[in-house]
């Protein structure tokens, strides 16, 4: 089959396709972030970069070829956690710039399967983005996918396809299946973000003050200079010495900001650390020889941790895909 991955990333969508062992013969691939496009040519050599998503009338491709389009379009406009902004945001008016695309595909070949990812957002967001998907591409199958089914994170996650696609089952895999070295306080991890990289260790837990503008936040093993990052939030801290933190919430961190993504606590000894980036790319159920490629290929960990907070989970885009690609 021929591919069209817009906002490609790192190319989770080519790793569940080459997992399932479904012959891609040209991948081309609409990233403008050069760290991703070297992850990407670092693992898949052979993919065809098309460069900036707004300047698809000028790519040089077959149009009738193409065979799926996949698209997790950026969410910093749509989600909870942003402005909720949606196409008023700049960045939210891609949207239509990949339903422009996915349209065209499917006028040169209506048999095109099409996926569509983003982040779990208010209801009037997700059905905007559904009754439009369907006006602009016809049928539409919605279903939204924790990835804890079938990973060590918790992340939510709605998929629209041009195929149906069913709750994958849960495998029960826990965090403390994916570390490195360590012993965790909780089953699952926290939904990586592209700031995962900011955080420093330690761990901090929302427990009072609901009522009132300002949150109280327990502190467990983290710096002072950290600490002081958080202040312009407002954020009253209560600092204590011993490093075995309460269940979190992923509401938690509403809050705080960029600083404040998702510490994981993570014992050895007497210290507590976040997740190596190893670990991430785990919880994204990345293989692991595409890992080792990965942390090989003179990128740095800062980037990494990026990539992988802005990624898809592999096995979650492996099950649609064999929901539908595979009984097409």
């Amino acid at each position: 089959m021929n591919v069209l991955s817009l906002f490609n990333g790192m190319s989770f969508g080519k790793m569940a396709l080459e997992s399932l062992d479904i012959k891609v013969n040209k991948y081309y691939s609409s990233e403008i972030d050069k760290y991703a496009n070297q992850t990407t040519q670092a693992l898949f050599p052979d993919t065809i970069q098309l460069g900036d998503v707004t300047r698809w009338r000028e790519w040089d491709i077959n149009w009738a070829s193409i065979d799926l389009v996949t698209g997790g379009f950026p969410c910093q406009a749509w989600s909870m956690a942003g402005k909720q902004l949606g196409d008023k945001d700049e960045r939210g008016m891609l949207f239509w710039t990949m339903l422009d695309i996915m349209k065209h595909v499917r006028y040169h070949n209506p048999k095109a399967d099409f996926l569509i990812e983003n982040v779990k957002m208010k209801k009037e967001f997700e059905q905007y983005i559904t009754t439009h998907t369907e006006n602009a591409l016809g049928k539409v199958h919605k279903i939204l996918i924790n990835s804890a089914l079938v990973s060590a994170q918790n992340r939510n996650r709605y998929y629209w396809t041009s195929f149906p696609v069913e709750q994958p089952e849960d495998r029960g895999i826990l965090l403390k299946n994916i570390l490195e070295t360590g012993i965790v306080d909780r089953e699952k991890a926290y939904a990586l973000t592209a700031r995962y990289y900011k955080v420093g260790n330690g761990n901090i837990n929302r427990y009072a003050n609901k009522s009132s503008d300002q949150v109280v936040f327990e502190v467990f093993g983290l710096t002072d200079t950290c600490i002081a990052k958080f202040k312009r939030y407002k954020v009253k801290f209560i600092k204590h010495d011993n490093l075995k933190a309460k269940v979190l919430t992923a509401g938690d961190y509403t809050k705080l900001g960029k600083y404040g993504n998702y510490l994981q606590s993570i014992g050895e000894g007497n210290k507590v650390r976040k997740l190596t980036p190893r670990e991430c790319f785990r919880l994204q159920t990345v293989p692991e020889h595409h890992i080792d490629t990965l942390l090989n290929a003179g990128i740095s960990n800062t980037q990494l941790y990026k990539m992988c907070g802005n990624g898809w989970t592999m096995e979650v885009i492996k099950h649609i895909f064999k929901e539908g690609i595979n009984n097409a």
